[in-house]
């Protein structure tokens, strides 16, 4: 896992998609805190909880290569047909991806240095805003891998990938557009947008920990699944 984990990190920054990302992220949640702080209404919660529309688009281009351009080049047969566990590779990866994205959310250090400077922040508000971003990315990074899995095309990857991360987060919304009862209840059982914003305002739930561990579980197992497939057959 190791190995696979350095090889995908330098093949973000060796490439400019591991750039882009960042920088695209600095730049959005800089002029969102710029905006907020000019107007004297800068919370730290409230730019975390705008930046998840920016999040929609930008791990997709993180994870729409993952697999999809090996497949294409034929170079996964490497670990296919290698004495190496699937289960690595996809952590690999997945990890890869995911430390890209804490590097992203690394500038909100500076915005709550900034705080510092005029008011005592609430430091556990923030932490609490950091976990929920990374546990929703982390479940993002996965569905994206899953994805990635399936095609060798990466912009079909991109599309697909931010196509179930739309739908998961809009869930709520579509049904209660519905009227039928018990498909609100379910879908406010599984709402992203209702679970992410608990973090924003502070309250650290472990059932909406556990929730978002628990869907990149099991996305990664699907991942595994479907290349272990692809192995045998």
């Amino acid at each position: 896992m190791r190995a696979i984990f350095k090889r995908e990190m330098r093949s973000y920054f060796t490439s400019p998609i591991g750039y882009v990302v960042v920088i695209a992220f600095w730049l959005f949640v800089s002029m969102l805190f710029y905006m907020m702080f000019s107007s004297g209404a800068a919370q730290i919660g409230d730019i975390f909880g705008s930046a998840f529309s920016v999040v929609l688009i930008l791990i997709p281009l993180l994870t729409m290569r993952s697999f999809s351009e090996e497949r294409r080049q034929k170079t996964d047969q490497l670990y296919m047909t290698a004495p190496v566990r699937l289960t690595a590779v996809v952590l690999g990866k997945f990890f890869a991806a995911l430390t890209v994205f804490a590097i992203c959310l690394s500038i909100t250090v500076v915005f709550m240095l900034i705080f510092c400077l005029y008011i005592t922040p609430d430091w556990l508000v923030y932490l609490g805003n950091v976990v929920g971003m990374l546990l929703l990315g982390s479940c993002f990074i996965a569905v994206g891998i899953f994805i990635s899995v399936l095609t060798e095309s990466q912009i079909v990857s991109a599309i697909g990938s931010f196509s179930v991360a739309l739908v998961l987060m809009l869930l709520d919304y579509v049904t209660s557009l519905v009227g039928i009862e018990l498909l609100q209840k379910a879908a406010a059982w599984v709402s992203f947008s209702e679970r992410y914003n608990s973090f924003t305002t502070g309250t650290f739930d472990w059932a909406n920990v556990i929730f978002f561990l628990s869907l990149t579980a099991v996305f990664l197992f699907l991942s595994v699944r479907r290349l272990d497939r692809r192995r045998w057959a």
